[in-house]
Parts: structure tokens; C-alpha cells; sequence
């Protein structure tokens, strides 16, 4: 049926307030992951004599000397982010992928770049966010004695000012973190649904999106993490230098990867059941059958959902 007037609006609207209350949820859960993460990230190789032996020990010891709010140090900036960071991936990647519908790429490949485009465009987005998120976890002390989110932003641009050394530390790791993994994820996670049988069970379909989802975010984590570890050097404590190995670069994958769950949940509960990757790029009336591209009416498009960047 065609879209009625504002309807645009309306969708966007709606994905962006679901979105936002769905990654809320998802933040005041797995929060303590992230801290686990970012500490892991900041070691400094084993002589360091604050270093973690293992996640269990990095989870003892944080509630031991930090008690149990040390887990969510750095929690306000992520909350504050997450509504626009929701609105920019949404409207980016419907843009990106409308004008790569005038391009001769394959649908799956056209879907990987889109998702590239919204990555960098949400990266700019968050970045200042995630200077003052991660500089708020890697403060030991307890929750009550550090600053408040507000105070911290405030110490950074008194002391660095608004560029590349204060509140924009750290931006083109973060470029390479949000850009890697939505390229990889949705490339890969739109190219294997559509290979892979619609199941009518909507418990076993559920299971089937879930699990591509889970593959899909577990070989974009494993991709992008040196970037993460580098944007949590960047904004945390510098490193030594020659402290860098190779396997450094994979510093807090398993709790990366531990909080893919949740997050694939609120993306799989959305409705994705009518998004085909070889029907929805289209520029106007235009869509993709076998390696032509056939008109047909622009109400018959199924629409993408750009919620599902994680």
C-alpha cells in the first residue's frame, strides 16, 4: 500500500524512540561488561600491578575496591548518546543506501558500504561521549569520589579544549571501531538471511535471525576490536612505548562479545520479516531482480530497518 503523508516521519520517529528504550535497557544491563572491557583494554602488560589475572579476578576485584557502582562508572554519557546515536544510524543509512541504489553494486556489497557510511557518520556522533565515558572507567577510585559525567566534560575542555587532544580524542579509532562493524555486520548479516530458508515457526525464524546475528557480531568484534583498543588508549592512559604486542590489539574481546546477546535481541524482536536485501535499495522506483534493476512501484519497497547496527 502506498505510504501515507508523513509517514517517513512516523516510521522514523517510531525506530528511533524503540530503538532508544531498547538500548537503554540494553546499557543499565551490560554496562559492567563495558567497564570490564575498557579496564582489560588499559593494562599495561603483566608487570602492571594494577592488571587483572582473568574476568573473573577483573570482576572481583573491581567490586572489592570499588564496590558494586564501580561496575557502572561511566554509565551517564552512553545514556545520553543513545537516542541520537539511534537517529543518525537510522537516517544515515536510509540515505547512504537510497544513493547507493543508483550505483551498479551488488545488493549485499551496496548494504556493507551503507552501513560503512552510518558507522563513520554515528562515529562523529559519539566520540565525545565515549572520551568522557572512558575516562570515567578508568578512574579506580570509588564511585562517589570521582566527578560526575557533567564535571568531567567540563575538566576535559578546561584542559584540552574541543579538538583532537580534548573532547575529540580518540576520533579516528572510533571512525575505524563504528565504520568496521557496521560494514561487516550488516554486509554479512543481510547477505546470509537471504541465503538461508525463512522458517514459518516465529520461534525457530526468531532463533535463525538471532544466530546470524550472533555470527555476524562476532566476526565484526573480531574485526574492528583493535580499533576499540586503540580508542581506549587514546582517551585512557597512554601506553608505554614497545608495551603494544599483536595480541594486545585483542584486549577485552571475550566481555566485547559477551554483550552481543542483549543487543541482538532487541534487534532481532524488530521487524526485520520483510527486509530482502535484493528488493530494498532503491532510489525512487527502482529495484534489484538477479544483476538488473526493473521498475516497479516505489510502495511496493519493503523498507529497511537501520536500527539493527549494534
Amino acid at each position: 500500500m502506498a505510504r501515507k503523508p508523513g509517514g517517513f516521519l512516523q516510521e522514523a520517529s517510531h525506530q528511533v524512540v524503540a530503538g532508544g528504550s531498547a538500548g537503554l535497557v540494553e546499557i543499565c544491563l551490560m554496562h559492567p561488561l563495558d567497564v570490564v572491557k575498557t579496564r582489560f583494554q588499559i593494562q599495561r602488560g603483566k608487570t602492571d600491578p594494577t592488571g587483572y589475572k582473568s574476568l573473573g579476578d577483573c570482576f572481583r576485584t573491581i567490586f572489592q575496591r570499588e564496590g558494586l557502582l564501580g561496575f557502572y562508572k561511566g554509565i551517564f554519557p552512553p545514556i545520553l548518546a543513545e537516542t541520537p546515536k539511534r537517529a543518525v544510524k537510522f537516517f544515515t543509512f536510509e540515505q547512504y543506501k537510497k544513493l547507493l541504489g543508483y550505483a551498479s553494486l551488488p545488493p549485499g556489497l551496496a548494504f556493507a558500504v551503507a552501513g560503512l557510511g552510518s558507522g563513520l557518520t554515528e562515529a562523529v556522533v559519539v566520540n565525545p561521549f565515549e572520551v568522557v565515558k572512558v575516562t570515567l572507567q578508568t578512574n579506580r577510585n570509588a564511585f562517589t569520589e570521582q566527578p560526575s559525567s557533567f564535571v568531567q566534560a567540563r575538566q576535559i575542555i578546561n584542559t584540552d579544549g574541543l579538538g583532537f587532544q580534548g573532547l575529540n580524542k580518540g576520533l579516528t579509532a572510533t571512525l575505524g571501531r563504528h565504520g568496521v562493524f557496521n560494514m561487516v555486520y550488516f554486509g554479512f548479516y543481510f547477505n546470509v538471511k537471504n541465503i538461508l530458508p525463512v522458517n514459518k515457526d516465529p520461534n525457530l525464524e526468531f532463533l535463525r535471525k538471532f544466530g546470524i546475528g550472533l555470527v555476524s557480531g562476532t566476526i565484526a568484534s573480531i574485526i574492528n576490536i583493535p580499533f576499540d583498543v586503540a580508542k581506549s588508549r587514546i582517551q585512557g592512559p597512554q601506553p608505554v612505548p614497545g608495551e603494544i604486542k599483536f595480541l594486545a590489539l585483542y584486549k577485552g574481546l571475550v566481555p566485547k562479545i559477551m554483550r552481543l546477546g542483549p543487543e541482538l535481541q532487541s534487534f532481532t524482536a524488530q521487524n526485520h520479516d520483510d527486509v530482502d536485501a535484493t528488493r530494498c535499495l532503491q532510489p525512487s522506483r527502482w529495484h534489484w531482480d538477479g544483476f538488473t534493476r526493473i521498475q516497479t512501484p516505489a510502495d511496493l519497497m519493503p523498507q529497511v530497518d537501520a536500527n539493527s547496527v549494534l
